[in-house]
């Protein structure tokens, strides 16, 4: 099985972490995030990798080398300017008929090999990996008609819906939808796919989730591994 890491971002919202560091470099307890990664690939029986970089892309080369160490083999594409996500698409050869690809910026317990799994069985062009997320409106929330009359009052209403995980499987075909050298990205690519008639799928699971892009999950997750028992679920 083949995997596209996505990790060409420059991590603004972290900064000033990211000014010298690339996000997927960034420790969570003792590992790097992309380390914490390509072990979880591996152990969902990934042997392929293809790493798209920009941003300090150095760094990222240096540290994971060829991946023999974690029986892996890796190689690199570079962009040369930010095409986003799904732009540095365009730039790999050698994708498999389907693919997955994961932001480097993200920590799940997701069952990566279900995931590849259930894409196949669908013959979707695409599948996304979603989960569901709350929000807590911290007022009374008011329903009013336009005669200003309240018609509903609602303390403090939790909103639930689902969400994008940054996790992705796509059939190589998806990629005539993606212009040569364009800056594109996977939302953008999802919108276009739906608006030709092309199947696009969810993949919905119980899966912990962590955007280490934003600070409030970065700190969660060195709570996390910060436990042993509860890194244990992430460390393979």
């Amino acid at each position: 099985m083949q995997v596209v890491i996505l990790a060409g971002g420059k991590g603004t919202r972290l900064r000033p972490f990211t000014t010298a560091l690339p996000k997927p470099l960034v420790p969570v307890g003792d590992y790097p995030i992309l380390e914490v990664i390509l072990r979880q690939l591996r152990w969902h029986g990934f042997r392929e990798v293809v790493i798209s970089t920009g941003h300090l892309a150095e760094l990222i080369e240096a540290y994971c080398g060829d991946g023999r160490r974690w029986k892996l083999r890796i190689r690199y594409v570079r962009e040369s300017r930010p095409l986003s996500t799904a732009g540095a698409l365009k730039l790999i050869r050698g994708l498999q008929p389907r693919f997955m690809t994961i932001n480097g910026d993200i920590l799940t317990t997701l069952d990566f090999g279900k995931l590849m799994r259930e894409h196949r069985e669908s013959r979707a062009a695409a599948t996304l990996a979603v989960c569901e997320r709350k929000s807590l409106v911290d007022f009374g929330v008011l329903g009013v008609d336009r005669t200003g009359r309240i018609a509903s009052y609602t303390e403090k209403p939790v909103h639930r819906y689902l969400v994008s995980m940054g996790v992705n499987v796509f059939d190589r075909g998806v990629l005539h939808h993606i212009g040569r050298g364009e800056c594109l990205g996977v939302p953008d690519l999802v919108r276009r796919l739906m608006q030709a008639g092309e199947t696009v799928r969810s993949f919905r699971n119980r899966a912990e989730w962590l955007d280490i892009g934003r600070p409030e999950d970065c700190e969660t997750a060195q709570e996390i591994f910060a436990s042993p028992a509860r890194r244990s679920r992430y460390i393979r």
